[in-house]
């Protein structure tokens, strides 16, 4: 029976000595990790000084600008011209309308079929 116990504690020696082992191993890992981050921290450029920063334009800060667009006029041709042939290469291009006022829903239109209003437009 002694020997038994022996086994046992002998064991649980092993298991004891791995977990240190074990321990060492990640506290090492941790270590390391931290040493490459100092270096590649020293490697990054420096923190810009309070000179360096951006600055808002000589006028002030820019403001949003609302007005109406409208599409560009597709030109006129004789024979069906492809994306490439158009302005802007196929993509719709857009200019300041004449018109001030942004265009509104009629009062009582629906807007659009099946949206429950009345109809009444």
């Amino acid at each position: 029976m002694d020997t038994s116990w022996m086994d046992i504690a002998a064991g649980r020696g092993a298991l004891g000595i791995g977990l240190v082992v074990a321990g060492v191993v990640v506290v090492a890992v941790l270590i390391g990790a931290f040493a490459l981050g100092v270096r590649v921290k020293r490697r990054e450029l420096p923190r810009p000084t309070p000179e360096e920063q951006p600055r808002p334009p000589e006028g002030g800060p820019v403001r949003e600008v609302r007005e109406h667009r409208e599409p560009d006029e597709v030109p006129r041709s004789d024979h069906r011209l492809t994306p490439h042939q158009l302005p802007g290469h196929g993509n719709a291009g857009t200019r300041t309308s004449e018109a001030k006022d942004r265009p509104r829903w009629d009062e009582g239109s629906s807007g659009s079929f099946g949206s429950g209003g009345t109809g009444g437009g």
